[in-house]
């Protein structure tokens, strides 16, 4: 378990992620009965006061013996509905971002989306699974009364008051796509409502891309890191992660600019953290105290980012290139 930190005591850029999995509360009667189980499981993590809190994929219908057609269950993009409402006053009460991951309608279609709820209980956006199964999508065959349309392959980043946040949904995790595009638009979180796990392939989604990932699945719950390594994974003793990330850390190359590491750890010693990777040539820098910006350390000793450096090589290898 993670010490409790209070928020006065926090870096400026740590937040707190959460996720919660459906192990264990599968196979269920009734949606009553799921929204019920799922909102006590998540009162295990509130006392760390999380910024974001992430559920799993159709959270109120996934593994739920009862079955209504698909315009019933389905909710308003822009009027909350009963499952909606229900976290939206969790998210008021608890003064946190929560993922709402539901079967949504707009226009007379039919998504399997997970609506941002922010910390007034307010919806801030709603991501639509890109990459639905084909029984999701084909109308009569998993759902009653219709079927799934896949959302836009470009991903919107929503911005919050922590940090930028995207979004993916389960078999979206086997394209590259969503994730790419989440990448260009700066998000530094992406949460992750599944039913599959899909653990290894989120950890190299996650050191590809550099940014951090929650996961809430129908088996597991999950924190990446930027550079794939797990920081929290849920477990028969605790069917919920939450953990803290510090958004102030930089992905780096670590040639040649390791050179100048020594000289940076000596001038900032406890206050900056170096991790070196050093079967992938790469490391992380991270800030530890309020005041020191990662990137005006990087602008002093004259040190690109991995993705800074990856583009300058790019720019000359194609000046040179036949």
């Amino acid at each position: 378990m993670n010490k409790i930190v209070k928020k006065e005591n926090r870096l400026p850029r740590e937040v707190w992620l959460a996720g919660i999995s459906l192990k264990g509360l599968w196979p269920v009667e009734t949606t009553e009965k799921r929204m019920k189980d799922i909102l006590e499981r998540m009162e295990s993590v509130y006392a760390f006061e999380p910024d974001i809190i992430c559920l799993p994929e159709t959270i109120n219908i996934s593994w739920v013996s009862e079955s209504k057609p698909i315009p019933e269950v389905a909710e308003d993009e822009t009027t909350p509905g009963l499952i909606t409402s229900m976290l939206a006053e969790v998210a008021r009460k608890r003064n946190c971002y929560i993922t709402c991951p539901i079967v949504t309608k707009k226009d007379g279609r039919f998504y399997n989306s997970s609506i941002l709820l922010n910390r007034q209980g307010k919806i801030d956006g709603v991501f639509h699974k890109v990459h639905p199964v084909s029984t999701e999508i084909i109308p009569e065959t998993y759902y009653k009364g219709g079927g799934i349309t896949p959302g836009p392959v470009k991903s919107t980043v929503y911005k919050t008051d922590f940090g930028s946040v995207g979004m993916q949904i389960c078999m979206d995790a086997d394209w590259l796509d969503g994730w790419h595009s989440l990448k260009e638009d700066g998000a530094e979180i992406v949460c992750f409502p599944s039913q599959g796990p899909y653990s290894n392939t989120l950890r190299n989604h996650a050191w590809v891309h550099h940014y951090y990932i929650v996961s809430s699945t129908g088996e597991d719950a999950q924190i990446i890191d930027m550079t794939g390594d797990i920081i929290a994974s849920d477990g028969e003793f605790a069917r919920w992660v939450c953990a803290p990330v510090n958004l102030e850390k930089e992905f780096l190359h670590i040639w040649p600019h390791t050179k100048k590491f020594d000289s940076i750890q000596k001038k900032y010693g406890r206050k900056i953290r170096f991790k070196i990777y050093h079967p992938e040539n790469w490391a992380t820098l991270e800030s530890l105290e309020p005041d020191i910006k990662v990137r005006n350390i990087l602008t002093e000793f004259e040190i690109p980012t991995y993705d800074e450096q990856i583009r300058q090589s790019a720019t000359t290898q194609n000046k040179y290139r036949l």
